[in-house]
């Protein structure tokens, strides 16, 4: 007869049953052994058949209800297989199966069925022999009372390689163990034991096989079997180096007013690519677009001060999992102070400002001296003058982004001079002013002026002639265009004159003629 007699072993430090007959064996997790009499059932404590193999079905957390199914198989025929729980003392079920396999069905999960399981095989004869136990495996249960964590990541948008990266999760209890999970990987990636309520993963030296969707989970340290249910993913994107950063610009260029339109434009050497635009600091802005050609605009019809920020652009294949660009050159949009262009405009604000709202600089004014029409190789100097004191003047070009000039004047006016006019100068020009905070507070830009060059000479060769004296004082005529209506109408009247002082002549002489003459 086959007694088989489960003794209570030393927590953790177990070695051998309480007397020497009896072989022990210590189980997965180390906190009970079980023991058998080696004597009458023939099973020494290295077992007499090689342990089989074993393995749960799905894997990874079974959610709380959940299904599961423990398998275990060997190679010999005409075996019982027989499934041990940690802590459980005895085996807890057995099975005959008519080949070397048996399966073990847990149905609706529960905190009871989480725990370290492993199996073994004997023979069917009298005097039993034992199967070495099978290598453990876990079932772990998601309790849906446990709240579940937060989890973020420290870098916004597409990684790039290289980079460090850290995900941190935050939970609402103390004496628990994180877990990082990654999506398709059944086994966590790592965990830490925390003294607070919250963990970090560091991820040194990003490469792309880091690339991938991470979810965190926590298990109460005094239920290791029992866990949360895991936080939401957050995508973790490596840029492949190899592919071109793209291009981004604003359409139009420069700063743009409260409630006007804007276009971001992102463009790359690609074909067909899914776009990515991102606002630095804030992940709820990002928007995706899948381009027929290499650019993608992504309009904002409404400008506000929520929109000022500093854009980047990526793209991406459209494989699964795609692969993105590095990100490109940041980009700021400036949201310039004053009321919607298409509503009423405010009239100027006074110097002192309402308790807790933000100043606002008045419209500059711009002017130019000595003139707005001048020779090629002259010198003109435009000047922007602001009702503040200390701001920082821009001046902008209508439709030429690289002719931008700032300047930080000790007092309130700006003075750019061009010390030698050409052709490329000629267009309309603003300027605006702003405040040396970050982030700066913009003005609203002033009047435009126009830059006229005349074709000619440079004004050290021939002089222009003086515009005519009927101008009103004030205004300048361009010299290229002089005024002949005077001119002409002297020379209308003095043909006038001459045609009334011939016409009688003429009459005089021909009724005079005699009147036979031939």
């Amino acid at each position: 007869m086959v007694w088989i007699i489960v003794a209570v072993c030393e927590e953790l430090r177990v070695n051998r049953c309480r007397t020497e007959e009896y072989k022990c064996y210590q189980t997965p997790g180390g906190r009970s052994c079980g023991c058998w009499l080696a004597g009458q059932s023939g099973v020494s404590g290295q077992g007499s058949y090689p342990k089989p193999s074993i393995s749960i079905s799905p894997g990874g957390v079974i959610p709380w209800g959940g299904n599961v199914t423990i398998r275990c198989w060997h190679q010999r025929l005409g075996m019982k297989i027989l499934l041990y729980k940690d802590g459980a003392g005895n085996y807890l079920t057995y099975t005959d199966p008519a080949g070397s396999e048996a399966e073990f069905p847990i149905t609706s999960a529960r905190r009871e069925h989480g725990g370290s399981y492993t199996c073994r095989y004997s023979n069917r004869s009298v005097r039993a022999a034992y199967s070495e136990p099978s290598d453990p495996v876990q079932i772990i249960v998601a309790d849906p009372s446990l709240p579940r964590p937060s989890i973020s990541l420290n870098l916004t948008s597409v990684t790039a390689s290289g980079a460090d990266a850290t995900i941190r999760c935050q939970g609402q209890h103390v004496d628990v163990r994180f877990f990082l999970h990654k999506a398709g990987d059944l086994n966590p990636q790592r965990h830490m034991d925390p003294a607070g309520v919250a963990a970090e993963f560091h991820i040194p030296t990003v490469g792309q096989q880091h690339g991938g969707s991470y979810s965190c989970s926590y298990r109460p340290r005094s239920e290791p079997f029992i866990s949360s249910q895991p936080s939401d993913p957050v995508q973790l994107v490596v840029a492949e180096p190899s592919y071109p950063k793209p291009n981004i610009s604003l359409r139009p260029s420069g700063r743009v007013a409260l409630g006007g339109a804007v276009t971001i434009r992102c463009e790359c050497q690609c074909r067909g690519a899914r776009f990515l635009l991102s606002k630095a600091g804030d992940l709820d802005t990002r928007r995706s677009m899948d381009a027929a050609g290499d650019v993608a605009e992504f309009p904002i019809r409404n400008v506000n001060r929520g929109d000022a920020g500093s854009y980047s652009c990526q793209y991406s294949t459209t494989l699964d999992p795609p692969v993105w660009s590095e990100p490109s050159d940041p980009m700021e949009l400036v949201v310039a102070e004053g009321t919607d262009p298409a509503g009423p405009q405010q009239p100027d604000l006074p110097t002192t400002e309402p308790e807790g709202e933000e100043p606002r600089n008045p419209k500059p004014n711009i002017s130019l001296h000595p003139s707005r029409q001048l020779a090629l190789g002259g010198a003109v100097t435009i000047r922007c003058e602001c009702r503040c004191q200390g701001a920082r003047v821009l001046l902008s070009k209508a439709g030429d982004p690289d002719a931008r000039r700032s300047m930080d004047p000790v007092g309130d006016v700006a003075e750019f001079p061009i010390r030698s006019v050409s052709q490329g100068d000629a267009g309309s020009y603003s300027c605006q002013c702003s405040t040396k905070w970050d982030p700066p507070v913009w003005s609203e830009p002033s009047d435009p002026v126009e830059l006229v060059v005349s074709d000619g000479t440079d004004p050290a060769g021939t002089q222009q002639t003086d515009p005519p004296t009927t101008e009103s004082e004030g205004e300048e005529a361009p010299p290229e265009h002089p005024d002949f209506t005077q001119a002409n109408i002297t020379r209308l009247a003095l043909g006038a004159v001459v045609l009334l002082i011939l016409g009688p002549i003429l009459a005089e002489v021909y009724y005079s003629r005699p009147m036979g003459a031939s």
